[in-house]
């Protein structure tokens, strides 16, 4: 694969809190220059990018219950209402971690089915799994509970943890969802050389903010 081969599978992000306008217009920018697949932005975006971004085919992707998934899925649910009436067209929601790691498992479900409820059919869900603190037993509930929920993908990281996704994770979620989900690696993804290697082990979609060095073959130490 070259590095401009990746483009489709990018999601070009951007989720510093001190974000401004300017990075933001930037960001959608460089996006629709090299056709990545979408902005990754913080809800109160959504509007903004979307009107930037409007006939250029890239979306706009937005992340709910952002960076812990510890709200009420009430939260979660307006949060991605809301950003679908603003045009939003994918949503990358963080899953109950506090709740998978109790066993409370009909709430985990719950908790996506009301997000899932909340987005207008098309719009794509990926569920955020945030591996880094996970046992691998967990990982593998939390992908045949997202699945059972209705999610398109599950994604590996928030990038805002400990840790961000491993070629190893990405395997194990590929392995749990079979062909029928997606499966998004995202964080400390920084050079083509883990771009590849995440998209080897199973990942068909790839968050980072090194999207333009990616496409361009190049590499960087810092950034989602």
């Amino acid at each position: 694969m070259k590095p401009i081969d990746l483009a489709p599978l990018i999601d070009h992000t951007l989720l510093k809190p001190e974000a401004t306008e300017a990075q933001i217009d930037q960001l959608c920018s460089e996006a629709a220059r090299h056709h990545f697949r979408s902005v990754c932005v913080n809800s109160s975006w959504a509007r903004h990018c979307a009107r930037r971004l409007e006939g250029t085919g890239v979306r706009v992707c937005v992340v709910v219950g952002f960076p812990l998934g510890a709200m009420d899925s009430r939260a979660k649910a307006f949060e991605a209402g809301t950003a679908t009436a603003d045009g939003a067209r994918e949503i990358d929601m963080v899953i109950n971690v506090g709740a998978l790691k109790s066993e409370c498992l009909d709430l985990v479900r719950d908790d996506v089915m009301a997000v899932r409820r909340a987005c207008p059919a098309g719009v794509v869900l990926k569920v955020i799994l945030e591996t880094c603190l996970l046992s691998n037993e967990e990982k593998l509930v939390a992908c045949r509970l997202a699945k059972e929920a209705g999610a398109d993908f599950v994604k590996t990281s928030t990038g805002f943890n400990k840790a961000g996704a491993t070629v190893e994770d990405v395997a194990l979620m590929r392995q749990a969802v079979g062909a029928e989900m997606g499966v998004k690696a995202a964080g400390g993804i920084r050079s083509l050389e883990d771009a590849l290697a995440m998209i080897e082990a199973g990942a068909n979609r790839l968050g980072t903010s090194s999207g333009v060095l990616l496409v361009a073959g190049q590499s960087t130490t810092s950034g989602y």
